[in-house]
C-alpha cells in the first residue's frame, strides 16, 4: 500500500489538466466553479483514494461534476433579454471555435475528446474516467473527431 502525497501536492500536480478539461466540458464561465467542486469532493474522499491512479480518479470526479453542471443547467434556465456574444476560452490557447464545436458533441464523445486532447490522457485512463473500456474510449474519440471534421469542414 503506497502512501498518498499531501493533498496540496496532488492539487498542484493536476490542477492544469482538470481545469483544461472543465473549460472544454462546461465552458470558461462555469469551469472555475466545477473545478472547486471537483477538488472539494476529492478532498472529502482523499483518505479512501489508496491504490488508485490519482489523475484518473480526479478526472472521473471532474467528469461527474461536469455532468452535474449540465443537468442543473437544464433544470434551471435563466431568462435574459439579449444573449451576449461569447467567445469561449480554450485549453492551451487553441482555436475557441473548435472547443465550441467540441462542447456541442454528444456527452461521451465530448468528454472523451476533451480528456484526450485537453488533458492528454491515454485511452485506458479515459476508459476508467468514463467507466468503460479503453476500446470504447478510443471509439468515442474517433467518432467525436469524425463528427468535428464533418462539421468544421
Amino acid at each position: 500500500m503506497t502512501a498518498l502525497p499531501p493533498f496540496q501536492e496532488l492539487l498542484d500536480r493536476h490542477q492544469g489538466d482538470v481545469l483544461g478539461f472543465l473549460i472544454s466540458a462546461v465552458g470558461p464561465q462555469e469551469a472555475e466553479e466545477c473545478f472547486q467542486e471537483t477538488f472539494l469532493a476529492a478532498l472529502r474522499a482523499y483518505p479512501e483514494a489508496e491504490d488508485r491512479n490519482l489523475r484518473s480518479w480526479l478526472m472521473t470526479i471532474a467528469h461527474h461534476k461536469a455532468i452535474d453542471h449540465h443537468r442543473a443547467r437544464g433544470r434551471a434556465p435563466i431568462p435574459v433579454e439579449e444573449l451576449p456574444e461569447l467567445v469561449a476560452a480554450s485549453p492551451n490557447g487553441s482555436d475557441p471555435g473548435l472547443w465550441q464545436a467540441v462542447s456541442a458533441l454528444p456527452p461521451k464523445q465530448r468528454t472523451s475528446v476533451a480528456l484526450r486532447f485537453a488533458a492528454d490522457m491515454p485511452y485506458r485512463e479515459i476508459g476508467k474516467a468514463l467507466d468503460c473500456s479503453a476500446d470504447a474510449a478510443r471509439r468515442n474519440v474517433h467518432e467525436g473527431l469524425k463528427r468535428l471534421r464533418r462539421e468544421l469542414a
